[in-house]
């Protein structure tokens, strides 16, 4: 399949804003099941500082706001010929299985986590894959999707705790949960191709578990779903922080906008 993406992404200030860096993860890696057949990122009110491959080997491009700006506009698209693989990504990996492992303060598991992991862990000893599944399941379960209940620093516990978030908080959920039991796990951020709906809000996430003898498979609580060729994988970390489109700093008590334009189509 084709999918044709274009997603802006505009910050703007209610006053001049003395300093501010973004870091941008927004170019698809080629890789299993995707080839990028062109893309093309600019960026305005901002410079480019350095581009560069971080250790999981996402493009990053660092932009400075101009001095005394109000606005930025980052404008990503392109073209991503995609396959369906039912998920399974593969043995493909640049990092070391035990940094995948490794909790963070997002996926740490607390009490709640644990108590997810637990109902699939005789699932998970019979079969990984069916285990993961289970898994996957419960989490859809124990975390429903639901909007402006959460925001990016909501921890995996947090969101288990209040039984609610969006993809990124569920995928969250799943990767701590899914370490707790011992395997490796990492957030992707990327785009979905929705049906009748041209128009989104923002990118999507989910997460990838790695299994012995298939590799890296990937699971969307949010869809009941392994990913198909409907979606376009951009970044990897071991949780949404590490492959956020968009992260930045700033000074200054300036108030902030967010506005995202987002197609995907095909």
């Amino acid at each position: 399949m084709r999918l044709m993406i274009s997603h802006t992404t505009t910050y703007s200030y209610d006053r001049p804003v003395d300093y501010a860096l973004l870091q941008l993860r927004l170019t698809p890696r080629n890789g299993p099941g995707q080839t990028v057949l062109s893309w093309q990122s600019q960026v305005s009110g901002a410079t480019q500082q350095v581009a560069y491959q971080d250790h999981f080997r996402n493009d990053v491009e660092l932009v400075q706001m101009h001095e005394g700006g109000q606005t930025v506009t980052i404008t990503s698209q392109g073209e991503v010929e995609t396959e369906n693989l039912n998920g399974v990504i593969g043995m493909v990996s640049k990092v070391p299985l035990w940094i995948y492992r490794s909790p963070t303060r997002a996926t740490t598991a607390g009490p709640t986590v644990r108590k997810i992991a637990a109902q699939a862990r005789e699932a998970l000893a019979g079969n990984a894959l069916a285990g993961v599944h289970e898994l996957s399941s419960l989490v859809a379960e124990a975390v429903a999707y639901t909007k402006g209940e959460t925001h990016v620093a909501t921890t995996a516990e947090e969101a288990a705790l209040a039984g609610k978030g969006v993809c990124q908080d569920q995928a969250h959920v799943l990767i701590a949960a899914a370490r707790h039991l011992g395997l490796p796990a990492r957030y992707v951020s990327g785009y979905l191709l929705l049906e009748g709906q041209t128009q989104q809000e923002a990118g999507h996430g989910w997460a990838e578990v790695h299994i012995d003898g298939l590799g890296w498979v990937g699971f969307d609580v949010s869809n009941a779903i392994c990913p198909d060729d409907r979606y376009v994988r951009v970044a990897i970390g071991r949780d949404y922080g590490e492959a956020a489109p968009v992260r930045g700093l700033r000074q200054g008590d300036a108030t902030e906008e967010l506005c995202v334009s987002l197609q995907v189509q095909q």
